[in-house]
């Protein structure tokens, strides 16, 4: 069991180390760049979902833009996380409930 346990984290662990860097090269990337980064970040998947919502409030500009379309493209995995961003950070309840009501279309 620990072995599992073990290995999730890394898995995890990697997750994060991996979308960090992604992020980071996001940093002066023009509009083809930033869209193959998009991809690659949507590629993970569920596996991203808090590291993107710790985006929304963690970063500004273009980070922030990515890591909102990212969501949405995710799609409804992503909504539990986005309802309790929008009940625990009211700084940020119109940001998680506009990407909510993206994802179910009701915009």
């Amino acid at each position: 069991m620990q072995a599992v346990l073990t290995s999730s984290y890394e898995n995890a662990k990697e997750n994060s180390s991996q979308l960090r860097y992604l992020f980071d090269q996001l940093e002066g990337a023009d509009n083809s760049t930033k869209n193959v980064i998009e991809n690659e970040i949507v590629s993970f998947g569920e596996n991203a979902i808090d590291f993107l919502v710790n985006k929304l409030t963690a970063s500004k500009g273009q980070q922030r833009g990515v890591a909102a379309m990212s969501l949405i493209r995710i799609g409804e995995n992503s909504i539990p996380s986005l309802r309790e961003l929008a009940q625990n950070n009211k700084n940020f309840n119109w940001v998680a409930n506009y990407i909510i009501k993206e994802i179910e279309g009701t915009l």
